[in-house]
């Protein structure tokens, strides 16, 4: 079970972080350093009490660790998407750019290589909390085909059944909705999901997971079409 978890009434505000790291001394340091700026934090040593963790606390975001013996960050990312869509940020020595390709395919919100700043990840923390969809009492539901979006609850869910998207899709999607039925460039979706320095490709990732999500075919796609050389386009129904 997560340590430092008995939080007191005037902390209940700050944003909730669950740091997952196998390596005692970077998981102490990256929890002191989070509390002393702003946030609380709780730590585990592996997905395993990560899952206890999760189930039994709510949390506002994860910092994971990719480099895990057993079940590594990526299985535990992947695993999470299944049930829930709290922002996670990955923590991994492996820098290179498929690496971290790999790490938003699984659903990941972010990924930062070590060794990295401690104000840096303060900084992306504070990204991805910003980005997090909040409820608004005059979002109605889009129709987009068979699906219809639920701003409120943040999941598609059609006659039958219903899938959770993630903060990074739920961004997204938002963005394409607001643009419904006109071309938007990757650029400017970058610039909408503030994405800062992560780049043309990971819109590239995301588009491609919540077409996964969207179309009965993500190969030959009706609803998020790609526009060759200007950018991505949805269509709404009215």
């Amino acid at each position: 079970m997560p340590q430092n978890t008995k939080i007191s009434e005037h902390l209940a505000d700050r944003p909730h972080i669950l740091v997952v790291d196998d390596d005692d001394r970077i998981r102490d340091l990256v929890a002191r350093y989070l509390t002393e700026h702003g946030f609380v934090a709780a730590t585990t040593a592996n997905a395993a009490e990560a899952r206890e963790a999760v189930a039994a606390f709510s949390f506002d975001a994860l910092v994971v660790d990719v480099m895990m013996p057993g079940e590594s960050g990526l299985d535990l990312t992947r695993a999470l998407r299944q049930k829930t869509d709290i922002p996670v940020l990955l923590l991994t020595a492996l820098g290179e750019t498929q690496d971290r390709i790999s790490g938003l395919e699984t659903g990941a919100d972010d990924y930062l290589p070590k060794p990295f700043e401690p104000r840096e990840l303060v900084l992306r923390l504070q990204a991805i909390l910003r980005r997090k969809p909040k409820a608004q009492a005059g979002d109605r539901p889009v129709k987009i085909g068979p699906w219809r979006f639920l701003p409120d609850k943040n999941v598609l869910s059609d006659d039958t059944s219903s899938q959770r998207l993630t903060t990074a899709e739920v961004t997204l999607l938002k963005a394409l909705i607001a643009h419904a039925g006109k071309v938007i460039s990757r650029e400017e979706l970058v610039r909408l999901c503030e994405m800062d320095d992560t780049g043309e490709r990971t819109i590239d990732v995301q588009v491609t997971r919540l077409r996964r999500k969207l179309e009965d075919d993500a190969k030959m796609p009706r609803y998020l079409q790609t526009v060759r050389g200007k950018g991505y386009l949805l269509r709404v129904d009215d």
